[in-house]
């Protein structure tokens, strides 16, 4: 079997407030928008920038996490997957959205805006131990 990676990260700023919301089931959910910017120069010496927007879906615990930390315009790196879901509306028209799955987070704000710290969903929250 041969082997395939789906592995994303970025840093940037948030375009807006995390939304939380809850699945059927009662787990939380939290969306939110990351704007990553890129520069160059043109060959005839010209600056530019570009941005990118990504989707970001957080579960669980990391989805408690960035909804109450994380504000419009906050610096985060995100680390997770991408995946494209897809659906059909009202009038049988098909939909298409790709998201970043995170399974990582950690704030890049300088501390007097927030405490910078870091959130993996995957960590064990059991006591520190001294090795």
């Amino acid at each position: 079997m041969t082997r395939s990676l789906n592995k994303v990260i970025i840093i940037g700023n948030l375009g807006r407030d995390p939304e939380m919301r809850y699945t059927a089931n009662g787990k939380p959910i939290t969306t939110f928008s990351v704007a990553t910017s890129r520069t160059w120069v043109t060959s005839d010496g010209e600056r530019r920038e570009a941005t990118e927007w990504f989707n970001v879906v957080a579960w669980n615990n990391l989805a408690e996490i960035c909804n109450q930390f994380l504000r419009k315009g906050s610096r985060v790196y995100v680390e997770g997957h991408l995946q494209t879901r897809h659906w059909e509306d009202d009038k049988g028209c098909r939909h298409y959205r790709t998201e970043l799955v995170a399974n990582e987070m950690l704030i890049l704000d300088n501390r007097s805006r927030n405490e910078s710290a870091s959130f993996d969903e995957d960590e064990d929250e059991g006591p520190d131990l001294p090795f």
